[in-house]
């Protein structure tokens, strides 16, 4: 699968992913929780790229730029309905 189509596919899950810690880390600090969701997303993209011939090059970067994802899926989820 190119790598394009596997990122998109794990940005459309972070909504439900963020939402499944809030559950169960509800009482942890932001930082706390991101650092959950950065682990989980980051096991399953490495899991995937040791798959899908090793597309990630710079993996700092990488994991940078998810976390700013994550910030910013986390900002557009508190400014939603669905922070309810």
């Amino acid at each position: 699968m190119n790598f394009l189509k596997l990122f998109l596919r794990g940005i459309a899950v972070l909504p439900s992913l963020i939402q499944g810690i809030e559950s169960v880390y509800g009482a942890k600090t932001g930082d706390e929780k991101k650092s959950a969701a950065l682990e989980i997303v980051s096991a399953a993209v490495k899991m995937a790229d040791a798959v899908a011939n090793k597309t990630i090059v710079n993996a700092d970067g990488f994991s940078t730029g998810l976390g700013q994802v994550i910030d910013g899926v986390v900002a557009c989820l508190n400014a939603s309905i669905w922070a309810k």
